[in-house]
């Protein structure tokens, strides 16, 4: 699983599903890092979330391995009430409060049961379509550390400050077979500097 690049984002918004909303030039040298790092693996399937910056951060990886990038919805962003707006001055704004009462379920977006749903039927949908190699999704942030959680055990509800799913990282889940082995993660793009860490 393979979270998207930096994006290019002056106003700061939470850009959510909005459309539109694209890699930066550094996000697209991170895009082209992750490549480089995943060079020598056994890729046999690409996939992505329908959001342009997820299809543009699988763009080189499918070009180095020749394969065509699919498109899955179930690894699509997840909802949030907060979308379009700066979160910071907008949980201030009387009219958000009540989407703020339960941050167990989330109140303000997908919940993280739903998520974990779509993303376990995402990755077993990957491993299927590469059977006996390895598959590459892209997706974004809470998703991908939604489903780490699940399948560590944890509980799903978090301080998204303790994330550890930063931009252009690589959170890889390992099989025997049928068998979840580890999970592991990586941050092919870390060396590009200031911006490597932020961004939703």
């Amino acid at each position: 699983m393979l979270r998207h690049g930096e994006v290019h984002n002056p106003a700061k918004v939470l850009y959510g599903k909005l459309p539109g909303y694209q890699l930066s030039s550094l996000g697209q040298q991170m895009a082209k890092a992750v490549a480089m790092a995943l060079s020598s693996n056994d890729i046999t399937y690409v996939v992505s979330s329908p959001l342009e910056r997820a299809q543009e951060t699988a763009a080189p990886i499918a070009e180095q391995f020749g394969l065509p990038i699919a498109i899955d919805p179930m690894l699509i962003e997840s909802d949030n009430v907060f979308e379009g707006t700066r979160v910071e001055r907008s949980m201030r704004d009387p009219k958000f409060w009540l989407s703020l009462r339960n941050p167990f379920r989330p109140s303000w977006g997908e919940p993280y049961a739903l998520i974990a749903t779509r993303m376990l039927a995402a990755l077993a949908a990957a491993r299927i379509a590469a059977a006996g190699h390895e598959a590459l999704c892209v997706s974004h942030q809470l998703p991908i550390w939604t489903l780490r959680r699940f399948l560590e055990g944890q509980r799903l509800w978090h301080d998204p400050r303790n994330r550890q799913c930063n931009l252009a990282s690589l959170t890889s889940f390992h099989f025997d077979d049928e068998r979840l082995s580890r999970i592991s993660y990586s941050e092919p793009a870390s060396h590009l500097g200031p911006g490597t860490g932020r961004g939703a």
